[in-house]
């Protein structure tokens, strides 16, 4: 019995999503210059050709893994959470328990952070949640619960913990995540 236009089309959707789940952690691991379509397929577990079925070359394929790892690091649960009205050192606690669940629970936020974090050191990237992060540890400065120092500084040592320990995720089974206490601790004054 022939497939229907619809279950066609659910495969070709089916498809086209595999393709890009399994390129951004083959990207992630292996960066663009380290990516060959030919190994990419492989790694799919799909031929060649099919790949450029739905992606012109592997160009456009990364525009598309581009786009999720934007998505990803343009997180409106973070933009949202510097125009909340509270104390910063709550929103430092929201947004490690944020991160740390999703690096534990999504391969995919893994990989969104890896791979946004290497175009942010190629100059391809915004830095954005960079910047929401300074916001969030000026203010909490202001308050005296986060520690003091250069703004900029403190929130690239935070997010290149983030970072260290998305790439663990993506390259090791074997190792022991950090909670988001300790994530948070970067940044908080110490209470005792």
């Amino acid at each position: 019995m022939p497939k229907s236009q619809e279950r066609c089309q659910e495969i070709r959707e089916e498809t086209r999503n595999l393709i890009i789940r399994k390129s951004v952690l083959y990207f992630a691991r292996n960066g663009f210059a380290g990516t060959k379509i030919s190994d990419l397929s492989k790694h799919i577990g799909i031929a060649q050709g099919t790949i450029y079925i739905y992606f012109k070359s592997k160009e456009d394929l990364y525009r598309e893994i581009f786009a999720i790892s934007d998505k990803i690091a343009q997180n409106n649960k973070l933009t949202t959470l510097v125009k909340l009205p509270l104390p910063a050192e709550k929103k430092i606690r929201m947004m490690s328990d944020y991160v740390i669940r999703n690096l534990k629970e999504d391969e995919m936020f893994s990989a969104g952070i890896a791979l946004f974090t290497q175009r942010i050191l190629e100059g391809e990237a915004d830095q954005s949640f960079y910047k929401t992060t300074e916001k969030i540890i000026r203010q909490g400065q202001k308050e005296g619960s986060v520690v003091h120092g250069n703004a900029r500084k403190l929130s690239e040592l935070y997010w290149g913990v983030v970072y260290l320990y998305a790439v663990k995720g993506l390259y090791t089974s074997d190792y022991a995540m950090i909670s988001s206490d300790d994530l948070a601790r970067l940044l908080l004054e110490d209470r005792k």
